[in-house]
């Protein structure tokens, strides 16, 4: 609806401001979150005082982000729109902090219904909020309130569900207790949101706010699926790992269980949003955003290797290995800053048939970077879990195969009809009836595991 409504030049406006509000929100966690979950038992002045950190961080932030408003709009074309947008958007930065602890606390226990049902109350009402202010005329406006709205719903339904509350009581010497993977993790998080959030920059400053536009929309409906399924399908497993890290002959097991579970939902939901991406696109927006679809694309190609990276993270900070997420991230964003590098030159290339041709050029490039990355990872990962290259392969390759199998078939169906609702009908429907359909046959323990969790049982 918002995407219907607004231009592409509103879109990009709060696509500027959400660079800032990435990088402030992720320095008010400071990786503290990670050490929590890696911690076996974590008391209840641990939560409070890394509540009261966070909260403390986070007004501080959102002053310093406030003031800098005007240097920020210099950096857009000198555009002042962005300085009102930004100093209230940057409040959701305050309104985030205060239920990071109350998420920690429920992924540790591994308890994520409370975190579904916040985060799904939380969109409808932004949702509704946002939709209301669009068709009012509010432009950029209608996001930021969305927002605001969406993270305020979230923080009432965390704190009115949980029993716990913070001690009126602060130690900095629990804070320095968990200092040392805390602080590797920030600074990790600090260069993937600076890895992530650097093309927003470039593409705003150099190629203006209509370009940001195309290339907001289309990274902000594929981090839907990639950062629901990064969240979900791998931060929720560490608890699990962490608690068997002195184990290697059952935490192998259970690395080997977790790629499989991890490769059963990735690729066909992932491979198969790349396939429909043109009818989706279509079906919510008309052609509006057509530009926006092989931007897309490309985003969720180079979200594959996201996905199992952070998977793989996840494996090295259960053992205890902090230091190694640090130089693995370094790795990554050197390898992402040469290959920006490299198509820097061609980013402003475009045609009447395809305004964002550079900016096609600059996501293959970030692509095959993100590929490159991805093998240095998983060989980090065989060397510290001792779980063997060929385990990894074979974890994977079943479900993948699969897809590629079914890609073709899927495509077929599409091609039989011309409405593109009805493309992305039979797409989806002929997909996942052969990927389940195909799994019952070859008896997967996984997908059976899936259903019996879904039946209640347990697994």
């Amino acid at each position: 609806m918002l995407a219907r409504v607004l231009s592409q030049e509103d879109i990009g406006l709060v696509g500027a401001v959400l660079i800032f509000q990435a990088f402030a929100s992720l320095l008010i966690d400071s990786g503290f979150s990670y050490a929590l979950i890696q911690r076996k038992e974590p008391s209840r002045l641990d939560y409070s005082t890394v509540l009261w950190f966070n909260l403390g961080v986070s007004v501080l932030l959102y002053a310093v982000l406030a003031l800098c408003a005007p240097l920020i709009a210099r950096c857009f074309q000198n555009d002042i729109r962005l300085i009102p947008l930004i100093r209230v958007m940057t409040l959701s930065i305050i309104i985030n902090a205060s239920f990071i602890v109350q998420i920690n606390r429920l992924m540790k226990a591994m308890d994520v219904r409370m975190v579904a049902v916040s985060n799904s109350i939380g969109l409808i009402l932004g949702g509704v909020t946002g939709i209301a202010l669009a068709l009012s005329g509010a432009g950029p406006w209608a996001i930021v309130w969305q927002t605001i709205v969406t993270g305020a719903a979230r923080s009432l339904i965390l704190w009115t569900t949980s029993a716990w509350r913070p001690m009126m009581s602060f130690s900095w010497t629990r804070l320095r207790l968990y200092f040392g993977l805390g602080s590797r993790m920030m600074l990790t998080s600090f260069l993937n949101t600076l890895f992530l959030n650097i093309y927003s920059f470039v593409i705003g400053n150099r190629n203006g706010m209509t370009a940001l536009g195309y290339y907001t929309q289309s990274d902000k409906w594929s981090k839907m699926g990639i950062t629901s399924i990064t969240q979900v399908l791998t931060s929720s497993f560490l608890p699990a790992l962490s608690a068997v890290q002195d184990d290697a002959k059952q935490f192998a097991a259970m690395v080997s269980k977790t790629n499989r579970f991890t490769c059963y939902i990735l690729f066909p939901a992932i491979l198969g949003l790349m396939l429909m991406a043109k009818p989706i696109f279509h079906t919510l927006f008309g052609t509006k955003w057509d530009p926006s679809i092989i931007l897309f694309q490309l985003l969720l190609l180079r979200g594959i290797f996201t996905v199992l990276m952070s998977l793989y993270n996840n494996y090295i900070i259960s053992l205890g290995h902090g230091g190694t997420i640090v130089r693995l991230e370094i790795i990554r964003d050197a390898t992402a800053l040469i290959a920006l590098a490299i198509t820097f030159p061609y980013m402003t290339l475009a045609t009447s048939a395809n305004p964002v041709r550079g900016l096609e050029i600059l996501l293959w490039a970030q692509a095959g970077a993100s590929a490159l990355t991805y093998m240095v990872s998983l060989a980090y990962t065989v060397r510290f879990t001792r779980v063997p290259l060929r385990r990894f392969m074979l974890d994977m390759l079943p479900y993948f195969a699969q897809t590629m199998l079914i890609i073709p078939i899927m495509s077929l169906a599409a091609s039989t009809v011309d409405a593109a609702w009805l493309q992305l009908t039979l797409e989806s429907v002929t997909g996942l009836a052969l990927y389940v359909g195909g799994n019952y046959i070859f008896k997967s323990k996984i997908q059976r595991g899936v259903f019996d969790y879904i039946r209640g049982r347990d697994i």
